[in-house]
């Protein structure tokens, strides 16, 4: 197990990034990256896999939410995607590297790698390699995490000194109406968390008071949780997580 930087509990880390399009700064772009350092805070953001198996700084597994194209993100190159302009902004979509190179260790930097089997299971590895690739060459605070604990040990076999966690919540039928049932209850009591190696969970801020939970914090384990909007939910998931993943207000 890789622990966690400290640095990943001292400041609050923005979700997407710093984002607000009426300011011209997209979910997981450059300009919202850039704002997020600019505040001192860490960062979040997400990944998914360009057609020619390249680590892109994208949340959605479709283009028509974030930008004016249509269509899977993984049937189009890193090069298309990259002049695929995000709406409410002025920029393309950024690969791993660019967003790399843009932080240079400055700020923690949180990664989320989004599954790529489609329900939780172990074809996974293309999107794994790609992004412990890239982290190779990475001087800095960072730590990788997924809802699938397969992605996480994945990362454990060929990136074993990067902090990884897993991404954990109630698993809300109404959330995850494409995930079968048994996965969901399976999954839901994070029974994957020694087995993958992970040094952190980032939990759903609604269900903190999960029994789990508090198990894992009470054996030392590091508690991270998103997504808060209000100091008032920062201030009730502070009981429980030592740090806090935010969007839509200014944390202290």
């Amino acid at each position: 197990m890789t622990a966690l930087h400290p640095a990943f509990l001292a400041r609050p880390i923005a979700h997407r990034a710093l984002h607000n399009v009426a300011d011209g700064r997209p979910e997981n772009s450059r300009a919202a990256i850039a704002a997020a350092m600019a505040h001192g805070y860490g960062i979040e953001i997400d990944l998914q896999l360009s057609a020619d198996g390249v680590a892109m700084v994208f949340h959605d597994y479709e283009l028509d939410r974030l930008t004016f194209e249509r269509g899977p993100v993984h049937l189009r190159t890193a090069g298309a995607l990259q002049q695929t302009t995000l709406r409410g902004g002025a920029q393309g979509i950024p690969a791993l590297a660019d967003v790399l190179e843009q932080v240079a260790g400055r700020v923690p930097l949180l990664i989320e790698i989004k599954d790529q089997d489609g329900a939780m299971g172990d074809n996974v590895g293309a999107l794994e390699a790609a992004t412990a690739a890239e982290l190779a060459r990475y001087e800095g605070p960072v730590a990788v995490m997924s809802f699938n604990p397969h992605s996480v040990a994945e990362m454990a076999r060929i990136a074993p000194d990067i902090a990884r966690g897993i991404t954990t919540c109630s698993y809300d039928p109404k959330d995850w109406p494409l995930l079968p049932a048994s996965r969901r209850d399976a999954l839901r009591d994070i029974p994957d968390f020694d087995a993958v190696g992970a040094s952190f969970i980032s939990h759903e801020a609604r269900d903190l008071s999960r029994d789990r939970v508090q198990d894992l914090r009470d054996a030392g384990t590091p508690i991270l949780c998103w997504t808060i909007r209000s100091p008032a939910a920062e201030a009730e998931a502070r009981k429980i997580a030592q740090n806090v993943t935010f969007e839509t207000y200014l944390p202290a």
